[in-house]
C-alpha cells in the first residue's frame, strides 16, 4: 500500500516500448504489429506494455521481447523517456523505449502470426501510432552511432556470415554505398574476425567464405586500448 503522502500526487501509467531492428534480404528492417485494441486499433504499432509493479525496466522489456520473438538474452539497450502530456489520447502515460538487435532467422515465427506482427524494411515504415515514429527515428540514430564506434551490428548477422553480407549491412544501417575493395581492407584490417574453411555458394558457383565475429579477440584489443572505429567503414 503506497505511503500517505503518496496519495497526493498523480497516478501515470509507464509502458515500455521495443524497436525491434532486424537484417533480412540485404535489408535493414523493423518488426511491427497490428494493433488489436482501442485507441488507433488495426493501425501499425511497435510491441509494447505496460511495467508490471514486481519487475523492473529491463525485466519488463525482457518480457515483451520474448512474448513477441520467442528470444532471450538478446542484444537490448534502453533508448530515451517519451512523456508529452498528450501523447495517449486514453490516459497520461510515459513510455520507456528500448531497441532490440536480433537474427531474424532465429525468432520464432509462430509467435509474429498470433501477434499479427510483420518485418517491414526500414525506408517502407507505414504510419504509426502515438509518437512510435519518433521512437523509430530516434532508435535508428542511436544504431548508426554505436555501430559507428562498437559492433553491435554482428547482433543482426548469424554466425557465420560472408564479407558482402557484412558490407550489406553497414550499407544498409547507414544508408549508403561502400566501395568493396576500401570495405573488405578497413574490416581485415581491425582483425577481429574469424576466417573459416566453409563456403556460402548461394550467389556463384565459386562461392564466398564464411567469417564470424571474434568477441575474445575484440576484447583483447579494446583492453590492449586499440581504437577500433567502425565508422571508418564509411565512406
Amino acid at each position: 500500500m503506497a505511503p500517505e503522502r503518496y496519495k497526493e500526487y498523480e497516478h501515470i501509467l509507464v509502458a515500455v516500448d521495443c524497436i525491434i531492428f532486424g537484417f533480412h534480404k540485404n535489408e535493414l528492417k523493423l518488426l511491427l504489429i497490428k494493433r488489436d485494441f482501442e485507441p488507433e486499433k488495426g493501425k501499425w504499432s511497435l510491441m509494447g506494455g505496460f511495467l508490471d509493479d514486481d519487475e523492473s525496466l529491463d525485466e519488463a522489456a525482457q518480457r515483451i521481447l520474448k512474448t513477441l520473438t520467442g528470444l532471450h538474452d538478446i542484444y537490448l539497450d534502453q533508448l530515451h523517456s517519451f512523456g508529452d502530456v498528450d501523447r495517449d489520447p486514453v490516459e497520461r502515460t510515459i513510455s520507456v523505449a528500448y531497441y532490440a538487435l536480433i537474427d531474424v532467422e532465429t525468432h520464432d515465427k509462430e509467435l509474429l502470426k498470433q501477434h499479427s506482427a510483420s518485418w517491414f524494411p526500414i525506408h517502407s515504415v507505414p504510419e504509426l501510432i502515438f509518437d512510435h515514429e519518433e521512437m523509430v527515428l530516434s532508435a535508428l540514430k542511436r544504431l548508426r552511432r554505436k555501430a559507428s564506434h562498437q559492433p553491435v551490428g554482428f547482433e543482426l548477422l548469424p554466425e557465420k556470415f560472408t564479407l558482402p553480407e557484412l558490407q550489406k549491412l553497414y550499407e544498409s544501417i547507414y544508408d549508403t554505398n561502400l566501395d568493396k575493395r576500401n570495405f573488405r581492407r578497413r574490416i581485415l584490417s581491425m582483425d577481429v574476425l574469424e576466417k573459416t574453411e566453409e563456403k556460402q555458394k548461394t550467389n556463384s558457383r565459386k562461392g564466398a567464405f564464411l567469417y564470424r565475429f571474434d568477441p575474445k579477440k575484440y576484447s583483447r584489443k579494446v583492453n590492449n586500448g586499440d581504437s577500433l572505429i567502425f565508422k571508418t567503414l564509411k565512406p
